[in-house]
């Protein structure tokens, strides 16, 4: 499957997780929660020290998302992305999108061997969905 095919199976899911969303508008973690929503998606951000970031309440981890959610933005350090994928094998998330910056390599066989559809080609969803600065 090519990269565009992976990117319309992902923007396919009903609510997306943005893990790493960040409450500072300087932060990639907060401007991908707003690209989400400036585009109309349903976004839950995930973040254990916020209780809402833009006005949606946080979950925790990959753990608490809402069933529905298929979809991941991962925003954090290769090192974490990689606890973030567990939580996601785990969890049954269908499709997760590391952000540059984000990839692990470690993170990217995980999801290939447990059937994930994954976007670590340095693709990032703020040129895709075309974030606008506001």
């Amino acid at each position: 499957m090519n990269a565009p095919e992976r990117i319309d199976m992902f923007l396919d899911a009903r609510a997306y997780g943005v893990v790493g969303a960040s409450a500072n508008r300087d932060k990639y973690g907060n401007k991908v929660l707003r690209c989400y929503l400036q585009n109309g998606y349903r976004a839950i951000p995930v973040n254990p020290k916020e209780k809402e970031i833009e006005g949606i309440p946080c979950v925790a981890t990959v753990m608490d998302l809402p069933d529905d959610v298929e979809s991941i933005s991962v925003i954090t350090p290769p090192q974490v992305t990689d606890q973030v994928v567990e939580m996601a094998v785990r969890k049954g998330i269908r499709h997760v999108w590391m952000q540059p910056g984000a990839v692990s390599e470690a993170a990217v066989a995980t999801c290939l061997e447990n059937g994930i559809n994954v976007i670590a080609d340095g693709s990032c969803i703020l040129v895709v969905l075309g974030y606008k600065e506001h």
